[in-house]
C-alpha cells in the first residue's frame, strides 16, 4: 500500500502561527537542492569561451547549513542526491563540515543535479542547469525526516524545490511540519529564472510561500522581480508590497553595500566590510548562515535593534570573507576568520 502523504495530515495545521510544543534544539535546518557545480578554471568567460571546467559543490540550503557549522553552530540537511559517485561526495563534504546528513536520502533512478555557472567579464552570471529530472526534485514526503523537522529551532529553504512535483509537496508538508511545531521560517527564494517554465511561473511560485515565512532575505534583483520593476531601494516599495502582516523580519542583501533590515518595529542599514572580490559565488548564503548561526541561539534577537545590528554586521563579514576565495562551500569562513575581519576592520 503506498505511503500516506504527510500533508494529509496537516490540513488542520495554521501556517500564520508558530506552534509551541517541541522542545526545541538550537540547530539550524535546511531543506532544498545540493548539486555539482561546475566553474570555469578561468575567471571571466561565458561558459562557450571556458577552456574547462572544476567541480564544486553547491545548492543555496546545503551552502548555508554549511556555513552554519564552519561558524561554530549545529545544522543539519534535508535534500535528495543520486545515488551516484557526486551524490556519495556531496555527502561526504556535509559530513566533513560536521553537518547532519541523516536527512539525504539517496535515488538510484536519477542523477545528481548538475549546473555550469560562470561570471562573464561584464559581470552578468551565467547559468546552465542538468535536471531532466535530477535527484533533489525527487524528494518524497514519505521520505521526509519528521523528528529532525520537529526538533529545529530554525527550518531554512527555498524556492526551487517548488517547482516541480513530488518535491514540491515534500516542500510544503515540512513547512508545515516546522511551523506546527514553533520552528521559525527561514525563507530566500534564491531566484534562478532557467530553471522555471517562466517568468511568470517563478513569481507566482516564489510569491504561494511568501506570507508563511517569519523571516525573508532578498537581492535587489529580487525586489525589482517580484514588484514587478518597482525601485528595489524605496523603503515604501519593500514595505508595502513585501512586509507581510506575520514576517518578523526582512532582509534586503545589498552586496559590498552590507544590508537593509525591516522588522515591524525599526528599520536601517548596516555596512558591508571592504575586501578584494574574487568569486562572489556564495556570499549571500554566507550572509544567511551568519546570521542564522547567530539566531538560533537567541531566537528573539530580531526584537531588539542592537543585537539585530551586532548580527547582521556579523552576517556581512561572513559574505565578505566568502567573496575572497574561489567557489561557495570551499570559500565559507570559519568563526575564527570572521572574528579576525571584523577587529581588523575596527582596528
Amino acid at each position: 500500500m503506498a505511503d500516506k502523504p504527510i500533508s494529509d495530515n496537516l490540513e488542520r495545521l495554521s501556517l500564520n502561527s508558530n506552534g509551541d510544543s517541541v522542545v526545541k534544539s538550537p540547530f539550524v535546518l535546511c531543506f532544498g537542492e545540493l548539486l555539482i557545480d561546475f566553474v570555469p578554471t578561468i575567471n571571466g568567460v561565458s561558459l562557450a569561451e571556458a577552456p574547462a571546467f572544476k567541480k564544486a559543490p553547491g545548492g543555496a540550503p546545503a551552502n548555508v547549513a554549511v556555513c552554519v557549522a564552519r561558524l561554530g553552530g549545529s545544522s543539519a540537511f534535508i535534500g535528495k542526491v543520486g545515488e551516484d559517485e557526486f551524490g556519495h561526495m556531496l555527502a561526504d563534504v556535509l559530513k566533513e563540515n560536521k553537518v547532519d546528513i541523516s536527512g539525504m536520502r539517496f535515488d538510484s533512478s536519477a542523477r545528481t543535479a548538475l549546473a555550469f555557472v560562470t561570471l562573464r567579464a561584464d559581470g552578468e552570471r551565467e547559468f546552465m542547469f542538468f535536471r531532466n529530472p535530477s535527484a533533489d526534485m525527487l524528494l518524497r514526503e514519505s521520505e521526509l525526516d519528521i523528528d529532525l523537522i520537529k526538533k529545529a529551532a530554525i527550518f531554512h529553504y527555498g524556492s526551487i524545490s517548488l517547482i516541480e512535483e513530488p518535491c514540491k509537496s515534500s516542500h510544503l508538508a515540512a513547512m508545515a511540519i516546522a511551523k506546527k511545531s514553533g520552528s521559525l521560517l527561514s525563507y530566500d527564494p534564491n531566484l534562478r529564472l532557467a530553471l522555471w517554465p517562466s517568468a511568470n511561473a517563478a513569481w507566482e511560485g516564489i510569491m504561494s510561500i511568501w506570507d508563511q515565512a517569519d523571516i525573508i532575505k532578498i537581492s535587489e534583483d529580487e525586489i525589482t522581480f517580484l514588484t514587478g520593476g518597482d525601485d528595489p531601494y524605496n523603503d515604501d516599495v519593500v514595505l508595502n508590497k513585501l512586509f507581510h502582516p506575520n514576517l518578523r523580519l526582512l532582509l534586503v542583501s545589498e552586496g559590498s553595500q552590507g544590508c537593509r533590515y525591516y522588522t515591524k518595529q525599526f528599520k536601517g542599514r548596516v555596512p558591508g566590510l571592504k575586501v578584494k572580490p574574487v568569486d562572489t559565488t556564495g556570499a549571500g548564503d554566507a550572509f544567511v548562515g551568519g546570521l542564522l548561526s547567530r539566531l538560533a541561539s537567541d531566537l528573539n534577537l530580531y526584537q531588539d535593534e542592537n543585537r539585530l545590528r551586532e548580527a547582521l554586521y556579523f552576517a556581512n563579514a561572513c559574505g565578505a570573507l566568502t567573496v575572497t576565495k574561489n567557489g561557495a562551500i570551499p570559500a565559507l569562513p570559519t568563526i575564527d576568520e570572521v572574528e579576525r575581519l571584523v577587529s581588523e576592520v575596527a582596528a
